[in-house]
C-alpha cells in the first residue's frame, strides 16, 4: 500500500506543476455492500473506508477527480430481513482497493477565488479499477481462492463547502456498480467451485463508500474563460 501512495503522490506533484487550481486531500468514512449475502440496504456504512483524492478544477462547475480508496466490506445473512437468508446463515469479509478517475459536476458555481461562503451539491462519476479477493463458500465457511481484479462504475452524490481560505469540506455517498458477482463468494470464477454457486447469478455486486472529504487547495488562479 505504501508503494501505491508514493506513486500517486509523485503523479499528483507532476500534474500540479502546470495545473490551474488543485485540491489534494483525504476521504474517511464507512463502507457497505449489496449482493447475495446479508441485508440489501443501499446506504448503511458500517466498515472502515479511507483514501486520498486529487481534483483539478477545470471550471467553477466541473473538476477532474482521481482517487485511491481502501475499505473492508462485510455482510451476514443473520442481519437480513429475508427468511431464506436468515436460515442459510452465510457471512463473508472482503477487502477492496480501488483506483478511480472521473468527472465531478457542481450544481452551483464554486469559485475558490471569490470571497464569502462557497457551497454546492455535486455529483461524480467515472470508472474505477478494483482489487479484491475471489471467495467461495464451502461447508458454510467462506474461504479465499486468490486475488482478482475488476472494474466498477462510481455514482456519487455529495455536498461541499469551503471552511477556510484553503480548505474544502465535503460529505458524500458513492455507490459502485461492480463488474463482478463474486465480492461475496456466491459466484466464483474458478470452475472447480462451480457447484458451490448460489444466489442470483445474473446480478453483479454493488458496494458503497459514505463519508467526509477534506481537501487543501493550491495552485495558480484559474482563468475560467473560453479557450
Amino acid at each position: 500500500m505504501k508503494r501505491i501512495f508514493t506513486a500517486i503522490f509523485f503523479l499528483l506533484v507532476g500534474i500540479s506543476a502546470n495545473a490551474q487550481i488543485n485540491e489534494l486531500g483525504i476521504f474517511l468514512g464507512g463502507s457497505n455492500y449489496i449482493g447475495d449475502v446479508g441485508p440489501t440496504t443501499y446506504i448503511a456504512p458500517k466498515d472502515l473506508s479511507f483514501g486520498i483524492l486529487y481534483k483539478w478544477n477545470r471550471s467553477i462547475r466541473h473538476s477532474y477527480r482521481f482517487s485511491y480508496t481502501q475499505a473492508k466490506i462485510t455482510s451476514n445473512d443473520l442481519d437480513s430481513d429475508a427468511p431464506s437468508r436468515e436460515k442459510r446463515g452465510y457471512r463473508f469479509e472482503n477487502e477492496i482497493k480501488e483506483l478511480s478517475a472521473g468527472l465531478e459536476f457542481n450544481f452551483f458555481d464554486f469559485n475558490l477565488h471569490e470571497s464569502g461562503v462557497q457551497f454546492t451539491p455535486y455529483v461524480h462519476t467515472g470508472l474505477s479499477f478494483l482489487r479484491y479477493d475471489e471467495l467461495y463458500v464451502l461447508d458454510g465457511q467462506t474461504k479465499i481462492d486468490k486475488s482478482s481484479y475488476s472494474l466498477a462504475i462510481p455514482m456519487t452524490l455529495g455536498l461541499k463547502t469551503r471552511i477556510a481560505d484553503k480548505f474544502v469540506l465535503g460529505l458524500e455517498s458513492g455507490v459502485r456498480y461492480s463488474f463482478t458477482d463474486n465480492l461475496d463468494g456466491s459466484n466464483p470464477k474458478n470452475n472447480d467451485f462451480a457447484s458451490l454457486k448460489f444466489g442470483n447469478l445474473n446480478s453483479n455486486d454493488w458496494y458503497v463508500f459514505t463519508g467526509v472529504t477534506l481537501t487543501y487547495t493550491f495552485g495558480q488562479n484559474p482563468c475560467y474563460c473560453a479557450e
